[in-house]
């Protein structure tokens, strides 16, 4: 699903490298370092395919990262799983008119999914054994690909996340790394400065 995003982090390293050298937050650790408020998200355009793939602390769209035990913080993890299988309001998708093709959403907190970096400890285990995996996450991360179709993908000027720093206001700020039309591009936007061009 993910062959165009595959690349991504090895292609756009040098310039996202660069681009964060003077931000101290970004020195002691990878594009995908947990933290607080930042997340990082991968877009790829080709042909009428668009791919993209967003990794953020669970805390930046739920507000914790421990696993949902009342039905307050249950409800929570709830509304951000609806919110984020809305790609096309998310990341101001309408003007391509594009379709959802594949989607998957995954994190620890999410219960009823695998997550697929620590397939091999919760794969088939029992709730108890998931609990207990969860409870060693110290950073608890929410993960979600998507594939869309684009019937008008020239109609695709812009990337913008106004709403999602709308619906998830603890996210101030998204690292974005873009393969479009025209080429390569890194950014960081924020709820001021929320688009990107294709």
């Amino acid at each position: 699903m993910r062959h165009l995003l595959l690349a991504l982090p090895f292609a756009l390293l040098p310039l996202a490298a660069a681009q964060a050298h003077d931000d101290h937050d970004h020195e002691h650790g990878s594009l995908g370092a947990h933290e607080h408020g930042v997340a990082s998200l991968n877009v790829a355009l080709d042909g009428q395919t668009l791919e993209l793939q967003i990794d953020s602390p669970a805390m930046n769209f739920v507000g914790f990262e421990h696993a949902a035990k009342s039905d307050a913080d249950k409800a929570k993890v709830a509304a951000a799983k609806a919110e984020l299988e809305k790609p096309i309001e998310l990341f101001g998708l309408a003007a391509g008119a594009c379709q959802v093709t594949k989607q998957e959403l995954d994190s620890p907190l999410f219960g009823d999914h695998d997550h697929h970096k620590d397939e091999a400890h919760e794969h088939e285990h029992e709730h108890a054994d998931a609990d207990e995996h969860e409870h060693e996450h110290e950073h608890s991360d929410i993960e979600a690909s998507y594939e869309l179709s684009c019937k008008q993908a020239d109609a695709l000027k812009e990337l913008d996340l106004s709403e999602l720093f709308k619906r998830f206001p603890a996210t101030h700020k998204v690292n974005v790394q873009l393969i479009g039309p025209s080429g390569q591009q890194g950014a960081e936007l924020t709820a001021a400065q929320p688009r990107l061009s294709f």
